[in-house]
């Protein structure tokens, strides 16, 4: 893949209140993180992300969203601060891949298992963009996934007793390495 590929599909559809997050300049933006949206398709992660959660009428969700397909859809602009990994969220923008994950059963102790596969069309996406960003963002020069940076372990939801992951996004399926020798990033862990 050149340096000067073109951005595959881009389709702009902004959250409802996208126009209530924190705004900010592009170059305070020094890391991407990596998710996966642990549901089944890009309709439902988009009825997710337009769910308010807090007080300033705003929820959770990623800037980019890259479907099977390697169709990117933007949520939010990099300018605006989106809420989609804990502490980080100031000087970050996160890329959220269409994937299962542990879907339906995030918490079960019995369904920790990230195993489906992330199809090359969605990975040439993601390297496209992060070399557009890589490009546009003049202090970018990190990455994580959010597995790396949100480390917090939680009661099972079959087992209290047990502890699991909050979060294993990407998770083990994801070509970290691949990705790596792609782009001018350097991975961080919390």
């Amino acid at each position: 893949m050149s340096a000067a590929a073109p951005l595959p599909t881009l389709v702009q559809q902004p959250l409802p209140y996208v126009d209530r997050l924190t705004r900010r300049a592009r170059a305070d933006i020094t890391l991407v993180v990596i998710h996966c949206t642990e549901l089944p398709d890009l309709a439902t992660a988009r009825t997710y992300g337009e769910r308010v959660l807090y007080a300033a009428g705003t929820g959770n969700s990623g800037h980019w969203y890259i479907d099977r397909d390697g169709t990117i859809v933007e949520y939010v602009p990099a300018e605006h601060v989106a809420h989609h990994v804990r502490g980080r969220n100031a000087e970050s923008v996160g890329i959220e891949l269409v994937n299962r994950g542990r879907f339906p059963h995030w918490l079960d102790s019995r369904h920790q298992a990230m195993d489906e596969p992330y199809p090359d069309a969605q990975i040439e996406a993601l390297i496209v963009l992060l070399r557009q960003l890589c490009d546009t963002l003049p202090s970018l020069r990190a990455i994580a996934g959010h597995e790396d940076l949100d480390l917090e372990q939680v009661p099972a939801s079959d087992d209290p007793q047990l502890r699991v992951p909050r979060k294993r996004d990407p998770g083990p399926r994801f070509p970290w390495d691949t990705v790596l020798a792609q782009v001018p990033l350097r991975r961080i862990v919390a």
